[in-house]
This record gives structure tokens, sequence and C-alpha cells, in this order.
């Protein structure tokens, strides 16, 4: 948990800091550089994804050589505080296109994010390093950063609005990347690529060693694209994100990323997690009797989202367990799946700071079929916000080898919501109390779950209309199961059982409406641990 707990501080902080590099045009690539001298770019080369996929394939047949860290001793020294010092001077932002809608800015090393990354810019099939200096940044005197040495690297970058106020793309540490979603509020993070998540051998976290940056391609309709050259003690790889970034009428955006992702494997990996994310789940309404906090919900996500190979659309409310749990949802060329922040009520959370109703929801879609796996979800205990404790990822049934290649392509959406169909309903609120009937004796050892479904598909339906909720559970029984539309709003419906179980290991619960042979909601899942 070390590693995600400095990629969350350092981006927090990131993303409210002016940290950035930018350069100066040159005559071959004029509109991708702007602010810096020659001095500060690299020779001209010839780029291509076929020659990265290729650089990746011979990288990953020499061992692996961890990254040079320079100047370990200053990097230390600066520390959350120091990094908030550095300011990045606007006027350096590098320019992609004419209109400069979408400027790039590159962050500066630091006591969190040491390995450094080597950063280019491509136009017109050709290359050209940015290279770090000190006068791309504004650093007070006596700051440790000062003593830095030309040319040690940057630590990521991220993308900007085209007034440079705000950012809404980041890339910073081992293979993380992230957007600031619909509402321009950071939550969750993707990666590259996820190697032995929750396995009884160490994670290990292969990084961006570098990047490339290019505008607009004759090719593709994407105003950016970012190209990744991932190295790590197991793999090795080629990425291609082709990335956009669109608005509606209300000001709510949408971040797309079309992902090539080539990898080529130096040594047998055991679980490969492929569009692997990470996000945070305290407490929330389900999970009261945890809370610690003044505030009533704390989560960046509070669901895992699945659309089968076979068209069944599954719900399942992340937790915080007792301890760490993995769950593997087994498919076939699995349509799509997410982590989701469904629940955008401002009064659910009453944070005002950090606005957990506005946190991104990312969905993955394959644009090829990836055959047999499981998507994978990890819950990990926390007593925090600050650590991100949510993991969620495809695992393949085939298993990477040494000297293999493997590739994925998929899209990355960061929404407000995925797209639902009207025919099916979505579980929107999940709460448990104690089991039984008010008014008489509660029962010891029993449970009462409620699910709230909302959906234009309840429309025109009532109570004698033979709606019926089906449940099932892993252990234990199951009783005082009905259902009933929620009086004066027309399209929400609400589920009711009790579940009596006791022990340690959890339950896992199924749930969903249906009328006839017709399911009218998605399927709600659920682990329950009774001695919580």
């Amino acid at each position: 948990m070390t590693a995600e707990l400095h990629r969350r501080q350092m981006l927090m902080g990131a993303a409210g800091l002016g940290l950035a590099a930018g350069l100066t045009g040159f005559e071959r690539l004029a509109h991708a550089v702007t602010g810096v001298s020659g001095a500060d770019l690299g020779p001209e080369g010839s780029f291509s994804f076929e020659a990265l996929q290729a650089r990746a394939e011979a990288l990953a047949k020499k061992p692996f050589a961890p990254a040079v860290v320079p100047s370990p001793e200053l990097l230390d020294a600066i520390d959350y505080d120091q990094y908030q010092k550095i300011k990045f001077k606007p006027e350096k932002s590098v320019k992609l296109d004419d209109e400069g809608r979408m400027p790039v800015q590159l962050f500066h090393l630091g006591k969190y994010a040491k390995e450094p990354v080597r950063m280019h810019v491509v136009e017109g099939g050709k290359a050209r390093e940015i290279l770090y200096s000190p006068s791309l940044f504004d650093v007070p005197p006596g700051h440790p950063a000062r003593a830095l040495k030309g040319n040690a690297g940057f630590a990521g970058f991220r993308i900007m609005a085209a007034d440079l106020k705000t950012d809404w793309f980041a890339a910073m540490g081992a293979s993380y990347f992230r957007t600031s979603g619909p509402y321009n509020q950071y939550g969750l993070s993707a990666r590259g690529i996820a190697i032995d998540t929750a396995m009884p051998n160490p994670e290990e976290f292969p990084r961006f060693s570098e990047y490339w940056i290019e505008g607009a391609a004759p090719d593709t309709s994407a105003p950016i694209t970012i190209y990744g050259l991932l190295d790590g003690p197991s793999v090795t790889g080629a990425y291609r994100m082709r990335t956009d970034r669109l608005t509606d009428t209300r000001d709510v955006h949408r971040i797309t990323q079309e992902i090539d992702a080539v990898l080529f494997a130096r040594k047998d990996v055991a679980r490969l997690g492929v569009a692997p994310f990470s996000s945070m789940f305290w407490y929330g309404e389900a999970g009261r009797r945890q809370s610690a906090d003044w505030r009533p919900e704390i989560h960046d996500s509070d669901g895992l989202s699945i659309l089968t190979g076979s068209g069944e659309r599954i719900w399942r409310p992340v937790g915080n367990p007792p301890r760490v749990m993995t769950s593997a949802f087994l498919d076939n060329d699995v349509k799509g799946f997410g982590l989701l922040q469904r629940d955008r009520d401002f009064v659910h959370y009453l944070d005002d700071g950090v606005f957990y109703e506005r946190r991104p929801s990312v969905w993955v879609e394959p644009l090829e079929p990836w055959g047999k796996g499981a998507v994978h979800l990890v819950e990990i205990p926390t007593e925090d916000e600050t650590f991100d404790n949510i993991v969620a990822y495809w695992a393949p049934d085939e298993q990477l080898k040494a000297g293999q290649k493997r590739q994925w392509r998929y899209r990355l959406s960061w929404l407000d919501d995925i797209p639902f169909p009207n025919a099916v309903a979505r579980a929107t609120g999940t709460w448990t109390g104690m089991g039984g009937r008010p008014g008489h004796k509660r029962p010891d050892g029993v449970r009462k779950f409620v699910i709230d479904y909302q959906g234009s598909v309840f429309e025109g339906l009532g109570r004698e209309d033979n709606v019926e909720l089906v449940v099932t559970a892993s252990r234990g029984d199951v009783s005082n199961s009905y259902n009933h539309p929620v009086v004066d709003q027309r399209q929400r419906w609400r589920a009711f059982f009790d579940i009596q179980a006791t022990g340690p290991d959890p339950v896992d619960l199924r749930a969903f409406l249906r009328k006839g042979d017709r399911a009218l909601s998605e399927t709600w899942i659920y682990q329950y641990f009774p001695d919580q």
C-alpha cells in the first residue's frame, strides 16, 4: 500500500500546482513546442508506434535495470511541502496545435516521485526529447531543487485546459494516470498494467519510463495521442492512448481514451491485470457501523459494474472488509466493466472541500474479443480516506509466459455514468440494519438488507403486477423478502430481505427483480460479513 499512498499524495498535491515544463518552436516541430530554446531539446529522430513496439520487444530480452535516481539526497529534501513551492512558468507550456487547446506541462521530481521519466514531443513522424532544465520552473531561493543537475528528468506530465488554470489529465508514478472526469474533480486512477495484485508474493509496479506526446495526426480525430514505454522486472510494453475530452451543454465532460497495449514478457507472470483501476472506499450508506468521521459517506467509487459477455448487467457495491478479499467474476468476452460513483447527491457526503459526489466513474470497453477470464475486485481494509484500497482489473485465463507477446485494445471512458438500457433498472442504493420487524423482538444473527432500483422499466407497474424479488445466498437463511414501488416515485422500486448467518466467513448475496421470465433489474451482488 505504500506505493499507492505516495502516488495519491503526490497527485492530490500536484493537481493544484502549476508544475510543468514547456518548449519553444523549432523548424520541423513548429506546432509542438513553445517557450524554451533549442538547447533544451534533444536531437531529432524518427518515431512510430511500430518502432516503439520493436524497442519494447528488444528491451524484454535484456535483464531489467532499475531506474537511476538523480541526486537522491536532494530529492529526499523535496518533501510534500517543498514540492508545493515549485511553480511552473506558464509560458513554457508545450503547445500541440495552433489553438493551444490541450497544452502539456511536466511534473518536477521530488521525494515521492524520484524515478525520472523521459519526455518527448512528436510531429510528422519525428520526435525530440524535452530535456530537464531548472529554467522551466520558478523555484524559491534556497530551495533544494535549485541544486539539481541539468537533464535530471521529470516525474510525469499533465494536460491543461486552454486557459492554463486547471488540468484534466495527470500521469505520475509507476504506470498510473487519471483524469478530472466529468466535474473537474480527481478521484480514482488507472494503470497501464497490474502484476500479481493480491498474491502471496509482492505486487510488481512496472513504470512508464518514457512518454511521447503528439497532437492530432492526419489519420485520427483524437486531438492528443500519448505513447508510453513500459518497463518492469517481468514485462515491457508499448502503449498508445488516443485521448479526447468532450464537453456537453451542461458543462459536463467526458474523456475517452482508445488504448492499444502491447506487452512482452521477461518472466512468467502469475496474475496479469489488464485495464486496472485503483480507488478508495472507506465507508458508505450500507456500512455506517464503520463510520469514524462526521461525514455520512467517504468514497471515490461506490460499486463495480460489469456487462458480461452474455449481456447480464451486474452491480457489486464495494466495501471495506475486515481482511483483504479478492472476488472473481468469471466471463467470456466481457463487454465492459468499471468502477463507478453512482451516488451524486452532495447531501449524502456533506464535504464541500473534496466533493466526493463529483468523483469520476470509469468504464472499460474491449475493442476486440478478450476471451476467457475474470473481472477481479480486490478490497483492502482501511481506516482512512488517504489510501487507495479498491482495485479492479481483467485477468485473462491464459497465463503470460516468458518470451510471449500479448496485446489488448480497449476504450477507457471517464464519465458521469455509463449508458444504460431503458429495459433494465439499476441498483441505486443499499442499506442494512437490524433484521426482523419493528415493534417485535429482534432475532439474533439476522441482518436486513434494503435495495433501491430505479428505471423507466417500472413505469406503470404497481403492487398487484407480480413483480418478484429473487434472492440467493451462499450460506445462511433468507427470509422476509418482499418488494414494492416507492410511494410517489414512479420509477423507483424497493426490495427487502433478511439474512440469518454467523461466523467470520463472508456471505455472498445475489438479488434482482423480475416479472415472469423477464428480468427488470440488473443483478445486485453483495459480500456480507456477519461478524463485522
